[in-house]
């Protein structure tokens, strides 16, 4: 087990204590010395974790403390660095900026030998397949966390093209293909629109009527029923 790991395993051994514990009764459920033990509590707290109490008295963390991003275990840091290097190579251009300011963001507060784990990464991400649409998923994005109207002109796969107004609440990313999935006011009902097919993409300041997160569940209890565009 690497110190790393070690140190984030105490953490969550003290979360599931709500009152003082012991450094030996600590050590024992670890598997280490006390020594150690009192050596990791020194250096959590030394890194802002809010570890009270000493030895002979027992310790205890203070509620809500969230875990710093150096501790990643090794496969937790495999997810990050596929799941960014996935988002990079979307056609999002924002969203890919941002996934790679998120990676080098965590890069720079890893210790070194995790720092290390995340450069050297050997799960690679295939190059994106698959059509490239030319609006901004940005907008869309925006349209989505602030509950607006977005316009546009949509062609369905036999190319016939009519004027939509949507309340946008998901996006969805496959490997050839973004999806906005919304409430349609032409159809009355909820569609999927392919990004590659919208043109003409106007955001509005109008919002709709209903929240996002109900927009969604509803949505959800649909998937089984066949819809058209």
């Amino acid at each position: 087990m690497s110190r790393s790991e070690r140190l984030l395993d105490l953490i969550q051994t003290l979360r599931r204590h709500r009152r003082p514990v012991s450094g030996q009764t600590l050590a024992d459920e670890l598997g280490i010395s006390i020594r150690t033990l009192y050596r990791d509590i020194a250096t959590l707290q030394g890194q802002g974790a809010p570890i009270e109490g000493e030895a002979g008295l027992g310790y205890v963390l203070k509620p809500g403390f969230m875990l710093p991003p150096l501790m990643f275990s090794d496969e937790e840091i495999e997810a990050i660095v596929l799941g960014s290097r996935w988002v990079a190579k979307q056609p999002d251009q924002r969203l890919s900026a941002a996934a790679t300011n998120a990676l080098a963001k965590i890069a720079a507060v890893l210790p070194d030998d995790l720092r290390e784990d995340l450069d050297a990464s050997t799960l690679l991400v295939g190059p994106p397949a698959g059509a490239i649409e030319s609006i901004d998923l940005g907008l869309v994005r925006q349209a989505i966390r602030s509950e607006r109207k977005l316009g546009f002109l949509y062609r369905d796969a036999g190319g016939a093209a009519s004027k939509r107004v949507v309340w946008p609440f998901a996006l969805g990313f496959f490997d050839k293909v973004r999806v906005v999935v919304a409430w349609c006011e032409m159809r009355q009902d909820f569609r999927h629109f392919r990004a590659d097919r919208i043109a003409e993409l106007q955001a509005t300041e109008t919002r709709y009527p209903r929240r996002r997160q109900a927009l969604l569940k509803e949505w959800r209890a649909t998937l089984d029923k066949p819809r058209g565009s």
